[in-house]
């Protein structure tokens, strides 16, 4: 068999895909047993939208199902480091084109929520300050072209 990624989780996204795989083998797979067992009654299963779509909705949880065990079987718990950036860490950078600041969280690629700016330790942005110190001004490459930012602060 092929190599297997080690998947890089802060301690909470662990939790949460514990959490996550929990509810889908507890509550959502017995409901779409029993509403599979509910339309196969109804007769005819050709023309059975309710068949269909338990079915289908069951390859969805089922494939979630296998995705989450995959990461729980293969996680590394990354420590978060007070004196530099790394995972779990709240960084808040200034972008020196603008003088903006922006606050980040950096999490594992699994755990990204853009809307609440958790940023991936993959992503451009998450690689390039990735074991920077406050103070420090690094460069980063982006598809459209390199620019600075400076650590301001890490939490």
């Amino acid at each position: 068999m092929g190599n297997k990624k080690i998947i890089e989780l802060t301690k909470e996204g662990y939790d949460n895909i514990v959490s996550e795989l929990d509810k889908l083998r507890t509550e959502d797979r017995p409901r779409i047993i029993q509403a599979i067992k509910d339309a196969r009654a109804q007769g005819d299963l050709s023309e059975n939208a309710d068949y269909d779509a338990a079915r289908a909705e069951q390859a969805k949880v089922e494939g979630r199902i296998k995705e989450l065990e995959y990461i729980v079987d293969n996680h590394k718990i990354i420590k978060k480091k007070n004196n530099e950036v790394s995972l779990g860490s709240t960084v808040v950078i200034e972008y020196i084109d603008d003088n903006e600041e922006e606050t980040y969280n950096i999490v594992g690629s699994t755990e990204v929520d853009v809307n609440n700016n958790k940023i991936s330790n993959e992503s451009p942005i998450g690689k390039a300050i990735y074991g920077a110190k406050v103070g420090e001004t690094v460069d980063v490459e982006s598809p459209n072209g390199v620019y600075q930012v400076k650590i301001v602060s890490i939490s």
